[in-house]
């Protein structure tokens, strides 16, 4: 009874956060990314009532100007929309205009670059917690363009974590168990172990987080979660990666260049299952992306866009029955849309795929869905999992006293299966 219910969690929770569209919803916007200045791969959060910010870039490949606007929107921990108005958690204007822009120059793609710094001035968030930027043509909110997540941090706990090895004999070699601490500090008074969630986070990825609401130890103040069949995670394998940095040099991993009426076209070399392979450790960017160009160029307006194909050969040439398969990473925004489904060539015996990229450094892995799409991704067939690999996780916790009508966000940890594995 008790994994039925801890599936029956796990599927709800999954449900929710499929339920909130994030990715691109027309095929002119191109390369979103919102992070902390300075590093493109981190994961997009601020301290409540600090001077942090975000950086927020994208491409419109209709070129021209448009007028697109942003606003947020704060959501519980399940990424529902909370019932408070957005009086009530942001102050000044609800609607930003994105008033930086440049045209794309030197490239032969012609498109619009968008960016702004987030929150702004004239319009912050006021409380914790997980937020939808959202962005919108002509402050029209129902010509939405596309939403990006974000959270606000007012920590108000110490989180402790290690990574650890499953004592589970099935799960021994191919998952990696967290075992997590959470002291509250007196601001919090909690008598209720339900009070809290906590949410875990593998390589900044939301589809394949994980939600706790019942800690394995409550004492006073202090949570515990600690029960492995809760815990424990695939780890699957370190990240495969290409580089398009450059459109007239053969980064790595690509097989061919090719030019054609003013439009590039690359082809990658193709990809072969891993789960059979010797795991090999290689520093990775945990399935992130970063627009850069080796030639001295700004990446954000004057780097080019390309056709890149990739190809995927599954064991005996044979498609996934009932199954299908999926390009897993930020360049695809983790497969929440159809953006990364591949189709499978019958002549070749291999999967296909092509996608409109911008120069840049892209991780990526495969991943194998239920033909319904629900429930979590599969990379046991693809890649494999193994214990060893290098995951960052990040731990999340959320509270709500009685009677509040939203989670607030009180705590937040970092830790990576190699500098933190006991």
């Amino acid at each position: 009874m008790k994994k039925i219910a801890l599936y029956l969690l796990i599927a709800t929770f999954c449900n929710n956060l499929l339920a909130q569209v994030t990715g691109p919803l027309g095929k002119n916007i191109h390369s979103v990314k919102l992070y902390k200045p300075g590093d493109q791969t981190t994961f997009p959060i601020l301290m409540l009532n600090s001077s942090d910010v975000l950086e927020l870039h994208f491409d419109d490949l209709d070129a021209g100007v448009k007028n697109y606007y942003y606003s947020f929107q704060l959501c519980n921990a399940d990424w529902t929309p909370s019932m408070l108005t957005t009086f009530e958690y942001t102050k000044g204007f609800q609607n930003v205009r994105i008033s930086n822009y440049r045209n794309s120059s030197l490239s032969t793609t012609r498109y619009t670059h968008y960016q702004a710094t987030l929150p702004d001035r004239s319009s912050y968030p006021t409380r914790s917690g997980n937020y939808l930027l959202k962005v919108f043509l002509n402050g029209d909110t129902s010509k939405l363009a596309f939403t990006r997540r974000f959270v606000i941090v007012d920590r108000k706990t110490s989180i402790t974590a290690e990574v650890q090895r499953p004592f589970n004999q099935k799960l021994f070699k191919t998952d990696q168990k967290l075992q997590i601490g959470i002291k509250l500090d007196e601001r919090i008074q909690s008598f209720n172990p339900t009070d809290l969630k906590v949410v875990v986070l593998q390589n900044k990825n939301w589809l394949t987080s994980r939600f706790f609401d019942r800690p394995t130890i409550y004492r006073g103040n202090y949570f515990e979660y600690s029960d492995e069949e809760v815990t424990s995670m695939p780890a699957s394998k370190e990240f495969r990666w290409v580089d398009l940095r450059s459109f007239r040099l053969r980064g790595d991993k690509v097989h061919d260049i090719k030019t054609k009426n003013d439009s590039t076209f690359i082809t990658v070399k193709p990809d072969p299952s891993r789960k059979d392979q010797v795991y090999i450790y290689y520093n990775d960017l945990n399935g992130s992306f970063t627009l850069e160009a080796l030639e001295n160029i700004n990446p954000f307006w004057q780097s080019d866009y390309a056709e890149v194909k990739f190809s995927f050969f599954p064991p005996g040439n044979k498609p996934y029955e009932g199954k299908d398969l999926y390009l897993f990473g930020e360049m695809t925004n983790y497969a929440w849309d159809n953006s990364g489904k591949m189709e499978f060539n019958k002549e070749r015996g291999a999967y296909e795929k092509s996608l409109l990229l911008k120069q840049g450094y892209y991780n990526y892995n495969y991943a194998v869905f239920p033909a319904d799409k629900k429930g979590y991704p599969d990379f046991s067939e693809t890649e494999g999992n193994y214990y060893e690999t290098e995951n960052s996780y990040i731990i999340l916790v959320y509270y709500r006293h009685f009677g509040a009508r939203v989670d607030e966000l009180i705590g937040f940890n970092f830790v990576s299966s190699i500098l933190h594995r006991q």
